[in-house]
């Protein structure tokens, strides 16, 4: 009897969400939807999004039907010009891996594909770049476990903890091999 390959955490491409590249008229949106997460992600305001989505690799939303963002993501490639705490440890820890600074799917999206949509795009980006993994963080203090399981579904593995921004944010290190 045949073997089956092990599922993959992402549905079929006809099942899912597409993701489509940031364009600078999203961005009040995304702003708002990044300051809508905090403290599950940091606040960057719309000065900061405008300013770092062009130094990502990948920098990708889902819309609702009503065509409004409602779900992005931004990754960056080894080597990128970023000062990030959670970056560093992971150019130093798990180099060769496409890290993801943020996802963000507003609240009356959840629970319909849009992050593991988010995320195929991500692995396929990785495979693409010629990646072995990809990476990220998730806050374990403040706690953000919806988040920490909806990771380890997708498979994602805790490489380490770290604390940051003088102590008062304390993280898993998480990697997904692609």
């Amino acid at each position: 009897m045949p073997v089956k390959p092990p599922a993959s955490p992402f549905p079929a491409a006809a099942a899912r969400p597409e993701p489509r590249p940031i364009v600078p008229a999203d961005l009040a949106v995304l702003s708002a939807l990044n300051e809508a997460a905090v403290p599950a992600v940091n606040s960057l305001g719309l000065e900061g999004l405008t300013a770092h989505v062009p130094r990502c690799d990948l920098a990708i939303a889902i819309d609702d039907a009503a065509g409004r963002p409602v779900a992005f993501l931004l990754a960056l490639e080894p080597g990128a010009d970023y000062d990030s705490e959670n970056y560093r440890w992971f150019s130093a820890h798990r180099p060769g891996s496409l890290y993801v600074d943020r996802i963000v799917v507003a609240p009356q999206a959840h629970g319909r594909g849009l992050g593991r949509a988010l995320y195929a795009a991500v692995a396929a980006r990785a495979g693409t770049l010629g990646l072995a993994a990809v990476t990220c963080e998730v806050n374990l203090e403040p706690p953000n476990p919806e988040s920490l399981a909806f990771h380890r579904r997708l498979g994602f593995e805790q490489l380490g903890e770290q604390t940051t921004k003088g102590g008062s944010v304390r993280v898993a290190l998480l990697a997904l091999g692609v």
